[in-house]
């Protein structure tokens, strides 16, 4: 039980050889619907299977419910099974230390772990068996390829290696033959040195941080578009890259393409990303099968239509997921890329349940103000949301910083942008505007919304 984790490091590819081909897996990427349903369908029936036969909570839970993984004969089938959450896997975790008892493997076939922050106590380990890293190294690469990522490329990986899920994926650029430079969460001035040195020509990133280190570098002197070889930017972690206002103006900034990427702890780092169309994130649909439903009754909603993702593994053996609550709130498109690729694409995550605001019975999320104050150029692009309450009435006030030199007045600037957010959301909000620079920046995760109402009833 002493066994050490460690992942191996793939080797370059062949595939990478002809840097002009299109697609890493043709016949993969360019299946049609039908296609894709009928991989999936076998893959899924195949995970209940292991997931019943071998992972103890699994089969008490199915059996519970009355049902076997031998009742699975449509996708709508899956939604008699029960779903789990976060709190389930804290919980079985510490009922079983150290893997719990979704862990459908031993101890002994797992050769890596990554673990979530902890932030409520109880880190949640993500435990991989070494076909499940490979599978998830090969899904990395194949990511990176559709953002345009070449084995002539220097990648510099600027993503915490600290048992955090999106560390690994730099050997998905590796996998491509990219030369990749493990510089992790380092502090401003020594990653600017780093790109600097190298003249990487892409990174990874959150939203958050490629802005702040974009402004960091100006403060100094440096100007990312031309003293800077960085021509991709990679971020993930919040809304932000897949808002286009706030990816216009990062790249605007850096000079260089901004590729929204989204992961999930509890499965694998980048589990889908945008190709060079950046038209939504194309999903990891050979790994994870997704259901979109309402919140609140569980219903699947309307093709497009904003929802709660629910995820199950279709390949990982480790731990497979059945009916995994996110809390994301998302929207998906079936429709075949521009690009070519024909899986279906994560076109937004909109906000976190536990992120989303209930102004006088209507729903708003950080990202809808983003969108707005990104949007302006007499902003600089930071704000923040701050909710009160009085007379059990809840208020918002967005906090928003005037940019540099502009001759427009407060009054005049909290007026438009009050205008432009109630046209938007159907918010009447108050409007503070600040001088630049009063917000804090962020090096990881902004936080976005200043919530004052305590422990006061919120329903």
């Amino acid at each position: 039980m002493n066994k050490p984790f460690h992942a191996p490091s793939p080797a370059p590819d062949a595939r990478a050889a002809d840097p002009n081909r299109p697609f890493w897996d043709p016949a993969l990427e360019t299946q049609t619907r039908a296609e894709w349903d009928a991989l999936k369908l076998d893959l899924l029936k195949r995970s209940l299977r292991h997931a019943y036969e071998n992972a103890p909570y699994y089969r008490e839970a199915f059996d519970a419910a009355g049902i076997s993984p031998d009742d699975l004969q449509s996708f709508e089938d899956l939604r008699r099974f029960p779903t789990i959450n976060k709190a389930i896997l804290r919980e079985r975790q510490v009922a079983k230390p150290i893997l719990g008892d979704l862990a459908a493997v031993p101890e002994e076939d797992v050769v890596y772990v990554s673990a979530s922050s902890g932030s409520t106590g109880v880190p949640t380990v993500s435990p991989f068996t070494a076909e499940d890293f490979d599978e998830w190294m090969d899904y990395e690469a194949r990511q990176f390829w559709s953002s345009g990522l070449r084995a002539s490329d220097r990648y510099a990986h600027s993503l915490n290696f600290s048992l955090f899920i999106g560390g690994p994926c730099v050997l998905g650029a590796q996998k491509l033959g990219a030369l990749s430079i493990h510089a992790g969460t380092v502090p401003s001035e020594r990653l600017l040195s780093i790109l600097d040195t190298f003249q990487a020509t892409a990174m990874w990133t959150t939203p958050s941080y490629a802005w702040y280190l974009g402004e960091t570098a100006l403060k100094k002197g440096i100007d990312p578009k031309t003293d800077l070889a960085i021509k991709r930017i990679f971020v993930a972690g919040e809304p932000g890259g897949s808002i286009p206002e706030t990816r216009a103006r990062i790249e605007a900034l850096w000079g260089a393409d901004v590729y929204d990427y989204y992961g999930l702890s509890d499965i694998f780092g980048a589990c889908a990303g945008m190709c060079e169309a950046k038209d939504g994130l194309h999903w990891a649909e050979d790994h994870i099968h997704v259901e979109v439903v309402d919140p609140e009754t569980g219903e699947p909603v309307a093709p497009g239509g904003r929802g709660e993702m629910v995820l199950t593994t279709l390949k990982k053996r480790a731990r497979p997921l059945i009916r995994f609550r996110t809390g994301d709130i998302v929207s998906f498109s079936e429709e075949t890329c521009s690009c070519g690729r024909t899986s279906m694409r994560l076109m937004g995550v909109h906000g976190r349940l536990d992120d989303m605001l209930v102004i006088r019975g209507v729903n708003i999320f950080p990202s809808d103000v983003e969108a707005i104050v990104r949007k302006d150029h007499d902003f600089t692009g930071e704000y923040r949301l701050v909710v009160e309450r009085e007379n059990h009435l809840d208020s918002l006030t967005v906090e928003a910083e005037r940019i540099h030199g502009v001759n427009v007045p407060d009054d005049a600037l909290a007026k438009r942008l009050k205008d432009h957010i109630k046209a938007a959301t159907g918010v009447g909000a108050a409007v503070s505007i600040l001088e630049p620079d009063t917000l804090p920046r962020e090096t990881h995760k902004a936080k976005r919304v200043d919530d004052r109402r305590g422990n006061v009833w919120t329903a």
